[in-house]
């Protein structure tokens, strides 16, 4: 077989990725439809801008999603094809098996392994690690955050200066830190996702409770039925194997094997545990300041007047209406997330050797940089673009939200 030309390349790689074309024409349509009934994220149709950053963020993310399906791929990511290394895009295998996608589209790098595949499954790392690891730091931002802004004095004092403490250490110096196999063998990662992961359940029983504490009978049920769920969900989260910590020295057990629902890699916990490290504080900061505003408003002192409780109004006054800001840096905060992977990926941090992310596949190919472009450059510009995207939905967030 020929190689194909650069327009044969450019029309397959859109043929590969025609579910995403199909899901992104789907949530359009119905976005624009029903865009008046849809609050901030319908105005955000209003917006060219944020049109835009959400069409470049919601294409990696359908990405990831149906390449984990493997509905995009065209060879195994991690499958090594004689005579295949360092080829340019376009070129054919030498005797490709039945059913077998007969090209590299966008050529093979060092290690003789598809650069279109490793790209489309390195969307599915980032897509399951940025989001989840800044809706982590957010639950821990949001719940310290509130009362430090909201009471003041010592408990803001002392909070303060702890995220003060993490945001003055240098960040890549953290990660390596925390990465290292000597800290990861002392079981400081999992002790860390311990208690960094219980936020969620702690904000989870909090909002319920101050939102249906005059209704005993439906609050408990609903509170022992949600945290239950939470409870368990933490315990796969944070174990492997079964075990919280499993070292030579200290062994405990966290959840039996056969209820663990997550079977999370080593490398991906530690990564996971250090983003949401880095970014809590960050996220505290925002949430006090927004906090010591809002609680001067009206509507505060009619709730305190009303006598509503201290996470009540915390929680139902307060949050709700600092949703605008936090919405923003939400979506500009998976765009540093984002960027951060890369970064630990590029330096070989954290995630296996062989992983296809971003950053991972950036750093093997820059070592033949002077010669071979190709296995660099879609993973660089996949990266650039994702991030390109959540910045500019960023942009037209806060747009809207303004004249909200």
């Amino acid at each position: 077989m020929e190689p194909l030309t650069t327009s044969e390349i450019i029309l397959r790689v859109l043929y590969q990725f025609t579910p995403v074309w199909i899901a992104l024409v789907i949530v359009f349509a119905a976005s624009i439809a029903f865009k008046r009934r849809l609050g901030l994220y319908g105005k955000l149709f209003d917006s060219p801008v944020g049109m835009i950053g959400f069409a470049l963020v919601m294409f990696w993310v359908f990405t990831g999603i149906f390449g984990a399906m493997d509905l995009i791929v065209t060879h195994d990511p991690l499958a090594q094809v004689s005579g295949m290394k360092n080829k340019p895009p376009g070129t054919p295998l030498r005797s490709p098996g039945d059913g077998e996608y007969a090209w590299y589209l966008l050529g093979g790098d060092n290690l003789a392994r598809d650069v279109f595949s490793r790209m489309v499954k390195g969307a599915w790392i980032v897509v399951q690690i940025a989001p989840l690891a800044t809706m982590f730091a957010f639950m821990v931002g949001i719940t310290l955050g509130l009362p430090a802004g909201f009471y003041g004095g010592r408990l803001d004092t002392a909070l303060s200066f702890l995220a003060n403490l993490i945001l003055a250490f240098p960040v890549i110096l953290l990660f390596y830190l925390l990465v290292t196999p000597e800290i990861i063998a002392t079981g400081v990662p999992n002790y860390m996702a311990t208690v960094l992961f219980v936020f969620p359940i702690v904000f989870a029983a909090v909002l319920l409770n101050s939102r249906f504490y005059t209704q005993p009978r439906f609050r408990t049920p609903l509170l022992i039925g949600v945290l239950g769920v939470m409870t368990w969900l933490y315990l796969s989260l944070i174990s492997t194997g079964g075990y919280l910590v499993n070292t030579p020295a200290v062994s405990i057990p966290a959840l039996p094997e056969i209820l663990d629902l997550f079977d999370v890699s080593g490398g991906i916990l530690v990564v996971f545990v250090s983003v949401v490290f880095v970014n809590s504080p960050t996220v505290f900061r925002i949430v006090r300041g927004l906090a010591m505003d809002i609680k001067t408003r009206d509507y505060v002192a009619a709730a305190q007047t009303r006598g509503e409780g201290p996470w009540y109004i915390m929680l139902w006054e307060i949050l709700p209406n600092a949703r605008g800001p936090l919405i923003v840096d939400f979506c500009l905060r998976i765009g540093y997330t984002t960027i951060l992977l890369g970064t630990l990926g590029f330096f070989g941090l954290g995630l296996e050797s062989e992983s296809p992310d971003w950053g991972s596949t950036i750093n093997e190919g820059r070592r033949l940089l002077s010669r071979y472009l190709h296995p660099v450059l879609p993973p660089a510009l996949a990266l650039l673009s994702m991030v390109l995207g959540l910045n500019l939905l960023a942009d037209g967030l806060r747009e809207e939200s303004l004249k909200d």
